[in-house]
């Protein structure tokens, strides 16, 4: 570590308060970024195998001059009237089916979830919520409770259920094959303490890939279908987080729930959609939307802004002009080709949905945190920056820019296979 990063960390420390985190051990001083590469303050070029934020790019022209553009003429909230709201809720919506088609805009992912959860209650005037053991949805207070990855002050709500996450190590039920009913089977169960213990149950919320559980293997066009009828029966709604996998980051739809095949009653959807710029958003059924604005008073000063609203419609452009879910798709193919084409003892499996990769590290059938880490700290120092996920931080994460192309791909894989060789089964 050089003595300009240690003052740098010094200084968010005295700034900005003690454990705030950072990637990597030595961490990177960005300056630049531009498609799929980011540059360091010493002129270093990284390739960006783990940001979906610039979903089109680091510095997309075409993002940027609309931002730019929109911030010269208006910017303000929606208690006033603008077309650019209304335009991009026409678009937006119609990339959705099952009557989704009214929306809140909001900034961050965490808020779009956060109204998720109240739209639930709203419907079915019960507050209990389930997710997976495994997950995580933001960190506004109501869906902190849905994760596991610290506990609140004070214990967890005794409203919330955490059901397993399917897993490639340990299954539900055994085995790939049984998961999706064993999954379902949780999720009832779960019901019946919510209703048993007075709070009833109002939504599931899930990643509709199952992305911070690791991409699992069997989690395939299918696989919610026991979990939905579970569902429906009790009354409850499927509140989809699509974060991550919307988009058309699962290269054969717009959305992860359209790949999975199910019908979900609220979807929400964040990061991806500005291209770094802060816009989020819930699109819900009128019912749905209905029941929350009777039963809630809402207004979010800079959601839906003019300048987000004109980047979040850029975003849509390129996505269609440039052909990035086709592109997501064929890529997808390609890189978990070579991925597969990777030989080492410490990979349990490598397995994506289009531009989503997790690799699994284990060890004697257990996972094996310290060989990720390892690998992730080597390829940051080889110019490849990916993360890691999983229950135990053991699968490798790629998630780069849906602008991800051949060449790229080819320099993962060889950087991949290269620093592998390095790490001791």
């Amino acid at each position: 570590m050089n003595s300009k990063t240690a003052e740098l960390l010094a200084r968010r420390e005295r700034l900005l308060g003690p454990n705030v985190p950072t990637f990597y051990e030595n961490p990177v001083h960005l300056v630049r970024g531009e498609g799929v590469w980011l540059w360091d303050a010493d002129g270093r070029r990284y390739l960006d195998c783990y940001n979906n934020v610039p979903h089109v790019g680091h510095g997309h022209p075409r993002v940027v001059e609309a931002i730019a553009r929109q911030s010269a003429i208006l910017n303000t909230h929606t208690r006033y009237l603008h077309e650019g709201i209304l335009d991009y809720a026409e678009r937006l919506t119609g990339k959705l089916g099952h009557d989704l088609r009214q929306i809140i805009m909001v900034c961050t992912g965490s808020e779009a979830n956060d109204i998720a959860l109240r739209m639930a209650q709203a419907v079915t005037g019960k507050t209990g919520y389930i997710a997976t053991d495994n997950t995580y949805h933001g960190n506004t207070t109501a869906v902190a409770h849905l994760s596991t990855r610290r506990p609140p002050i004070g214990g967890w709500p005794s409203n919330i259920r955490r059901v397993p996450a399917p897993d490639a190590l340990t299954p539900l039920g055994g085995s790939i094959a049984a998961q999706p009913q064993a999954f379902a089977d949780n999720v009832a169960r779960a019901i019946a303490e919510l209703e048993a213990a007075g709070h009833g149950f109002a939504g599931l919320m899930l990643c509709p890939i199952f992305a911070n559980e690791g991409i699992v293997p069997g989690v395939a066009p299918g696989f919610l279908d026991p979990t939905v009828e579970v569902i429906r029966k009790a009354g409850g709604l499927i509140l989809c987080d699509e974060v991550q996998p919307g988009f058309g980051r699962v290269g054969a739809n717009w959305w992860g729930h359209e790949w999975l095949g199910f019908v979900p009653d609220v979807v929400t959807m964040g990061k991806p959609m500005g291209n770094g710029h802060p816009v989020a958003a819930v699109v819900a059924r009128p019912d749905v939307m209905g029941a929350f604005r009777e039963a809630f008073g809402y207004f979010n000063t800079f959601g839906g802004n003019p300048v987000a609203c004109a980047a979040a419609m850029a975003v849509l452009d390129v996505i269609e002009d440039e052909d990035l879910i086709a592109n997501a798709r064929k890529m997808g193919v390609s890189t978990l080709e070579g991925l597969h084409g990777i030989d080492h003892p410490l990979i349990h499996d490598a397995r994506g949905a289009g531009l989503f990769f997790g690799i699994e590290l284990a060890r004697d059938g257990k996972p094996a945190p310290d060989a990720a880490g390892r690998v992730v700290e080597r390829m940051r120092e080889e110019g490849i920056l990916m993360g890691r996920g999983g229950r135990e931080q053991h699968i490798l994460k790629i998630r780069p820019p849906m602008v991800f192309d051949q060449s790229h791909a080819d320099l993962l894989i060889s950087t991949l296979s290269r620093v592998l060789a390095e790490i001791p089964a």
